[in-house]
């Protein structure tokens, strides 16, 4: 059975936005599973989202303290659908990411990871995929605020979609 992602990042709440965007939160309901790569900042959404969704699966970053570094852990690894994931917020410098992360991660499929708000997907050498979905709430430099959304079916990632959100009003 195919099961539908929604991969977020960096969602900053409060401080960056009042609440994530109407398209996010469609996603978010519509998901099998959703995967928080970190930088929640408020505990408010992840109750939220935990509400929303059907499975959550998410980590902290380092601007998450207090009661969510208590719920959270640092690396979340699930296997969805024969998909071996792992979820960290933060990576290191571009430079190196992919042989770096495949050191560091050598049983998974796919790295989810945060940080950076710059939205990332590459395979590295040997076959990991590193999936960066940005941010839906501060897009810094970049041209948009963004997330992914993916299927993980049969010990493949596919259907891997970068949603660029339109400017805030």
């Amino acid at each position: 059975m195919a099961l539908a992602l929604t991969l977020l990042a960096d969602t900053h709440l409060p401080r960056r936005a009042r609440d994530l965007p109407a398209e996010v939160w469609d996603a978010v309901e519509s998901a099998d599973v959703v995967v928080h790569a970190g930088d929640w900042v408020g505990v408010a959404l992840l109750d939220e989202i935990q509400v929303r969704s059907r499975r959550l699966v998410g980590v902290v970053g380092n601007n998450d303290h207090g009661v969510l570094r208590e719920r959270l852990p640092e690396v979340a690894r699930v296997e969805l659908e024969g998909v071996r994931l792992a979820v960290v917020h933060e990576t290191g410098a571009a430079a190196g990411r992919e042989a770096r992360c495949a050191a560091t991660y050598p049983d998974v499929d796919v790295l989810v990871f945060g940080h950076s708000h710059i939205p990332w997907d590459t395979v590295a050498p040997g076959g990991l995929r590193l999936l960066n979905p940005g941010s839906p709430t501060d897009r810094r430099r970049q041209p948009h605020c963004t997330y992914l959304t993916a299927v993980a079916d049969a010990g493949e990632l596919r259907d891997v979609v970068l949603h660029r959100l339109p400017p805030r009003t």
